[in-house]
């Protein structure tokens, strides 16, 4: 972290603290101060390694909030974040906007800096990054959250072509002077249902990136189409799937049920120490 190069020797879990009155998922938005805490404290004794806090809901047609909206609503939530657990849990910031990701670190300690265009809503955010010298996760995704539905045309193979995407946009990001980079495929952000598990079913062929690689699937319309649920009936799906996804390799679970993805994660584990006595 701030400059030196972490490596991740097994599977993490990132739970997803929103402080917005309108993301997908109901139960993740906790606008009260006494209630990020809560559910700040909560995620850390249920193992989660990182806490990602966002202000600006990206769902497709979602309101985007001003400048001054979500640095005014991260103000509240990392202050009760930090007073909550303190310096225990790595800290990640889900903006596109330099400014305020600057802010971040600079005033509460931010970590990492979680990015879903990958520098593409705002110009500075790399600049800001490498000065900043903090670790950045650089998100696929085309066109903007209210456009990115009408832009899943991909010129042949969707994992080749998001791939040579993700790979150009990476190789820039370390030009930039940014040492630590993590890839999110991006599940749901301008891909069709089809595409996103065509996805998945790649998901190794992308450590060929040679960064690590963040899952961030939780309760999303991907799982609620194919089972035919809601947001709220979507954990076991999302279960099923952050599997899938650690048996493929995956570094880093985002998810808004940390116990799930740590039991997950602790099964995967368990039966890949017993591989040694297959035939």
């Amino acid at each position: 972290m701030h400059g030196r190069l972490f490596e991740i020797e097994r599977p993490l879990v990132m739970g997803i603290l929103n402080a917005t009155p309108d993301s997908f998922y109901a139960h993740s938005r906790v606008l009260d101060v006494g209630l990020i805490a809560k559910r700040a404290k909560e995620m850390v004794e249920q193992g989660a390694d990182m806490l990602d806090v966002g202000a600006c809901s990206t769902r497709p047609g979602a309101e985007v909030p001003t400048a001054e909206e979500e640095l005014s609503r991260l103000n509240l939530a990392l202050k009760a974040v930090r007073n909550a657990v303190g310096d225990s849990v790595v800290l990640s910031v889900d903006t596109f906007r330099a400014n305020v990701a600057r802010h971040c670190v600079e005033d509460f300690g931010v970590d990492i800096i979680n990015d879903i265009s990958a520098g593409d809503l705002d110009n500075e955010m790399l600049p800001v990054v490498a000065q900043l010298d903090v670790p950045y996760i650089a998100m696929h995704m085309r066109g903007t959250p209210s456009t990115m539905q009408q832009l899943t045309d991909y010129d042949g193979d969707v994992s080749a072509v998001v791939f040579e995407e993700l790979k150009r946009k990476i190789d820039s990001i370390h030009q930039m002077g940014i040492n630590d980079v993590i890839a999110d495929l991006g599940f749901g952000f301008g891909k069709t249902l089809e595409q996103n598990y065509q996805l998945l079913a790649c998901l190794e062929d992308f450590h060929a990136l040679n960064v690590p690689l963040l899952v961030g699937v939780s309760r999303k319309s991907m799982i609620q189409k194919v089972l035919n649920c809601t947001a709220d009936e979507a954990l076991n799906g999302t279960t099923v799937i952050n599997t899938i996804s650690l048996m493929k390799g995956a570094h880093i679970l985002r998810v808004h049920d940390v116990k799930a993805a740590v039991e997950a994660i602790d099964l995967v584990s368990f039966t890949r120490k017993q591989e040694k006595y297959s035939l």
